[in-house]
């Protein structure tokens, strides 16, 4: 056998030892998009933080190594909007570049709007339209206005209550929204901060700067401060709720141990591809600053960016997709185990505010009071219910209501809840098949607006007698405790120490 030259004992080999060449499979062609599906004809990119490159056209976007050339292609504007100061660290930074047919600010000046007496942004103790109370409240859902009536998204929505202030940069609002129109050469904006908004009835086509997105039922979306949108019902009345942060973005939990692969997935958020009209007609531009509407016209749509890069971009995600953990053997998790999106405050360790998410799960904990235990906790809890049955037994929830139990105040499962927890046999069990129920945990107490404690259509306050009939069984176990503290050299119940 001749000697083998070169490196040619380094080619691979067949099976029966014969050299052969490897075959070129295939390169991408373009960057992953979602495909369209039923509902929604939209197509969207992936991964929560990522920083994103879209352009409608090819080659609107500029060569890299610049953002601003000194002619973009196309006669575009280069405009950036920053959702973060500029001397943020790089991993905090949010920001993007658009590349539009006419800058945002090419329009007439802008005018003060009426007051909206259901909106609200500022949640000090000395704004006389709110109240800072531990009561419980539990209402229903909005009514979606009379068809003789136009309420568009904005024109909708309605301050439950909140916390801090805007212009401080802390705090978060809780508002639903009901509306039975569409938003048609308007366009709306909030100044004050990021909008979480969980459509309960209808879905949602969401026309933003940086691209459309169709939200439906069981998703939520995460609109950022200062980016222009609008809203369209194509499906007729709509109803939901929207959580508002101030100062702060919304962020995945760390992991901890849980792991690299439970709850919310980053690849399973969804964010728009860029997508521009050409439209020269007359527009209305909405802001709304401490919860007050300003507005301003412009000759053309706000909806002109044709390229843009960056990771300060809407994004939503699709609820039944989240990883649910639970106890495998014993105990109960808490429920900050089930959250989706959080926002961290201004002192560190302790979060603004959990985005928690209930979905189908199965129950497998032996010898455990498996229902949420008796609690008092220093962190507000606001409960939704999107679809299905409320599975408690204290609150009268229903699809599209929602509850507040205040920070430090006691909550829990009814007597009867208790009695069939501590008695019945414990197995397996699926719970909260078809339903998705929702949590806002804020780390503060929370003020309620005039408009929930006296206008809003449905209040359910608690009934007077709920608690009376709780039992306290440990009074019938006297002879027993009376018997073991004897027997551990201890005076009975009753006996004062010698």
């Amino acid at each position: 056998m001749g000697e083998i030259s070169g490196l040619e004992h380094l080619a691979p080999v067949t099976a029966a030892g014969t050299p052969f060449s490897p075959t070129f499979g295939a390169s991408a062609a373009g960057s992953f998009t979602t495909e369209p599906r039923t509902g929604d004809p939209y197509r969207y990119q992936t991964g929560f933080g990522n920083r994103f490159a879209t352009e409608a056209v090819p080659g609107a976007l500029p060569p890299g190594g610049q953002n601003v050339p000194q002619k973009c292609r196309y006669d575009l504007y280069s405009e950036q909007l920053n959702g973060t100061s500029f001397i943020s660290s790089r991993q905090s930074l949010q920001h993007v570049w658009m590349y539009r047919v006419r800058p945002s600010v090419a329009h007439r000046p802008l005018q003060p709007m009426a007051l909206s007496p259901d909106l609200e942004a500022c949640f000090a103790p000395q704004n006389p339209n709110v109240h800072y109370t531990p009561l419980t409240y539990t209402w229903g859902p909005l009514d979606i206005p009379e068809a003789s009536q136009s309420i568009n998204f904005y024109q909708g929505i309605k301050t439950m209550g909140g916390r801090g202030d805007p212009t401080i940069r802390e705090g978060v609002a809780v508002h639903m929204y009901a509306a039975n129109a569409s938003m048609i050469n308007e366009a709306f904006c909030n100044n004050d901060g990021d909008m979480l908004i969980i459509p309960q009835v209808g879905r949602l086509d969401i026309q933003t700067e940086l691209g459309r997105i169709m939200v439906r039922p069981g998703e939520i979306f995460v609109m950022q401060a200062g980016i222009r949108f609008r809203v369209l019902l194509p499906d007729g009345p709509v109803h939901g709720y929207i959580q508002e942060i101030f100062g702060s973005h919304y962020e995945l939990p760390e992991m901890g141990p849980v792991g690299t692969n439970g709850l919310a997935h980053p690849r399973d958020f969804e964010m728009p591809v860029a997508s521009f009209d050409i439209d020269e007609s007359k527009w209305t531009i909405v802001h709304k600053l401490t919860g007050e509407l300003y507005c301003y016209d412009q000759a053309w749509t706000p909806f002109d960016v044709v390229a843009w890069h960056g990771n300060y971009v809407p994004y939503k995600y699709l609820l039944e997709k989240f990883v649910a953990l639970s106890s495998s053997m014993k105990e109960q998790l808490d429920p900050t185990i089930y959250t989706v999106l959080m926002a961290k405050s201004k002192w560190d360790g302790v979060s603004l505010t959990e985005f928690a998410v209930f979905t189908p799960k199965w129950a497998t904990a032996t010898n455990t009071f498996r229902p949420p235990y008796y609690h008092r906790n220093m962190a507000t809890e606001i409960g939704g219910l999107i679809c299905g049955k409320y599975g408690g037994s204290a609150r009268e929830q229903e699809a599209g209501g929602l509850t507040l139990e205040h920070s430090y105040m006691p909550h829990g499962e009814s007597y009867e809840a208790w009695v069939k927890a501590t008695t019945t046999p414990l197995e397996p069990m699926l719970v909260g098949v078809g339903s998705i129920g929702f949590m806002l945990h804020l780390s503060s107490h929370f003020s309620v607006t005039k408009f929930a404690m006296e206008r809003h259509n449905t209040i359910k306050l608690q009934k007077p007698e709920f608690w009376d009939n709780m039992k306290g069984h440990f009074l019938e176990n006297l002879a027993e405790v009376n018997k073991v503290l004897v027997e551990s050299g201890l005076p009975a119940l009753g006996t004062r120490p010698a």
